[in-house]
């Protein structure tokens, strides 16, 4: 009889566990139901199909990703797991197949949607193949899907509860990247998993690089950011539609391949977008949060936000689509004064409760603390979660740490101008009066009479900019978008102006892009490192068969093997087809389909 290492190391090719997953995998066996938090990246796909194909009969994974269930499905049936999916775009032919299928029991995963799972029809045939003991358990994949105050909600899990009330003994795994404290409690509450065993992983992904830049020219930071980047897959994140756009055409002009991906584009452009960055080298998606739920590229060196996301929880999720192989991946953002205006107006104009509006804007302030922070953006990041770590040596704030500075009497000064000023003016009136520079407007309302005119002559306007944005950030000031933008001032700065509290400042780091692009440097040298000279050649060599068999079968690349495994192979040159199979990502059916092709192009290489 099989065990899970057996199938591990025989279907799967990787030579061992990875955190709790053979405690979560044993548990699920056991038919006990579970609630898994595990990165992006961390192998929570592992946790049910492995059950699926211990446990008698078929695992029906419930999926919100109709675009990219047929890769998942592809990616199983490469291993010679029998998977297969019903949703929309299945014709009513091959459902009706895939139905026989199933109480033939000729499958071991069944990929659906969940308004698919929620049909009548459907849930007779749920009905049936439980009475014939054919169901081995139920994924609920993105379960954080279910929370009504995500940001990737769906109407349809709130039905999923019903699948346990009809099936009570059938054990049930849901399984998310990305959830805060509340977040957890509702999937818990929703999904009816009160009995289930809560399994949280480290949150951490130390091949990340976290960065964070103050936004000036943002198209001439973005490009700085991708000069080095030349040929590697991203994504880069933008809030608006009309913004998506004119990103993924402006870097089209700048050398780049971009295409732009939102839900105003009709589902076939979408669809073949997609395709096209899953299948494709060196492409660059440009997106709004519409793209990403689910991508499975492994190989995505980068992900740069344009734009502030909403919460911190948003923008771990974001990140985290980048560098899911284990190789060294960045996260670059940069932000100003109008994205934390823009973000607030959103919360305050939506038609939410005002206690969702004020969880989001908990939320908002969280993510604005990460983004001014000092500290170590790893160590902010993981604290949101709940966990505890050290300065990781691999963001800017460790790598260039900023300096802080008293910036008490700064801050009062910049609190009153806008007092005296009525607070009806932006922050760049409001910079004019602070140091002395006279305009239309400054003449029109006499401010140069005010007693704060010109008393912040000794600071830069680019560093009040600075100065501003981090008295918004910590709620001192509010962003009026009603009023165009003007600042105002909050019950909170009352005690900073009577001089009751000070404040520690962040300084604008001069050399922070200078670090980023040494790191990358060192960073490309280490990478370049793993392989020697005759090495490198063969994993080229091993990329472009794999590139020829791919569009041969109309598969991703790396549905085949992912470049972890081509490096291996490329290092460790396997002369036989037992060599091969103790290669990592190499199981049994691989070595069948693709070994003798591999041992030619090492003989010949």
């Amino acid at each position: 009889m099989s065990t899970a290492r057996d199938i591990l190391q025989h279907v799967f090719g990787y030579p061992a566990f990875r955190g709790r997953q053979e405690e979560i995998i044993g548990h699920i066996v056991a038919g006990g139901d579970a609630l898994v938090l595990m990165p992006t990246g961390g192998g929570k796909s592992l946790c049910f199909q492995i059950p699926a194909l211990l446990r008698r009969g078929v695992a029906i994974v419930v999926s919100p990703l109709i675009a990219l269930m047929q890769d998942q499905v592809d990616m199983l049936t490469q291993l010679g797991i029998r998977a297969a999916l019903l949703n929309s775009t299945v014709d009513r032919e091959v459902a009706r197949a895939t139905e026989q299928r199933l109480f033939a029991d000729e499958i071991d995963l069944l990929y659906v949607a969940p308004e698919r799972l929620m049909t009548d029809r459907f849930l007779a045939l749920l009905d049936g193949l439980a009475e014939g003991g054919r169901l081995a358990l139920f994924a609920i994949d993105e379960a954080h899907c279910v929370s009504q105050w995500g940001h990737d909600f769906r109407p349809e899990y709130l039905q999923l509860s019903a699948i346990h009330q009809r099936h009570p003994n059938v054990p049930r795994i849901a399984l998310t990247a990305t959830a805060d404290e509340a977040t957890q409690k509702e999937m818990i509450e929703r999904l009816g998993l009160m009995k289930a065993r809560v399994f949280i992983s480290s949150f951490d992904r130390p091949n990340i690089r976290y960065s964070v830049v103050e936004k000036e020219r943002p198209r001439r930071q973005l490009l700085d950011f991708l000069a080095s980047r030349q040929g590697e897959s991203g994504i880069v994140y933008c809030l608006s539609r009309k913004k998506v756009e004119e990103t993924a055409q402006w870097l089209n002009t700048q050398g780049y391949t971009a295409l732009p991906y939102h839900a105003g584009l009709d589902a076939a452009t979408r669809g073949a977008h997609q395709r096209r960055f899953l299948r494709e080298d060196g492409l660059i998606m440009t997106a709004t949060i519409a793209f990403g739920m689910g991508i499975d590229k492994p190989d995505v060196r980068f992900v740069a936000h344009l734009d502030l996301p909403k919460s911190l929880e948003a923008y771990y999720q974001e990140t985290g689509r980048a560098g899911r192989d284990g190789e060294p991946a960045e996260a670059w953002m940069t932000y100003g004064l109008q994205d934390v205006a823009l973000q607030r107006a959103r919360i305050e104009e939506s038609n939410a409760s005002e206690e969702q509006k004020r969880l989001e804007n908990q939320k908002l302030s969280a993510l604005l603390g990460y983004a001014e922070s000092a500290r170590c953006r790893r160590v902010v990041l993981l604290n949101y979660f709940g966990e505890e770590s050290q300065p990781c040596m691999n963001c800017d704030a460790c790598l260039n740490p900023p300096q802080s500075w008293d910036g008490t009497v700064a801050a009062q000064k910049a609190l009153s101008t806008v007092f005296r000023t009525g607070q009806r003016f932006g922050v760049h009136h409001l910079i004019d009066v602070l140091t002395g520079k006279e305009n239309p407007k400054t003449r029109d309302y006499a401010h140069q009479r005010l007693s704060t005119w010109g008393i912040g002559a000794d600071i830069a306007a680019s560093d009040w900019r600075d100065i501003f944005r981090q008295l918004v950030a910590a709620g001192f000031l509010h962003v009026d978008m009603a009023a165009y933008g003007a600042l105002k001032l909050t019950a909170a700065a009352r005690p900073l102006l009577k001089g009751e509290q000070r404040i520690e400042l962040r300084r604008r780091s001069a050399t922070a892009v200078i670090s980023a692009k040494a790191g990358r440097t060192r960073e490309k040298a280490r990478c370049a490192a793993d392989l020697d000279p005759l090495a490198q050649t063969l994993f080229e060599r091993l990329r472009q068969w794999r590139l020829e068999a791919a569009k041969e079968q109309g598969v991703p690349a790396y549905v085949i093997f992912d470049n972890k495994t081509l490096k291996a192979i490329a290092a460790h040159r396997p002369q036989t087809l037992d060599e091969l199979l103790a290669i990592h990502g190499v199981g049994e059916a691989k070595r069948e389909r693709y070994g003798k092709d591999i041992l030619t192009l090492i003989a010949v290489s």
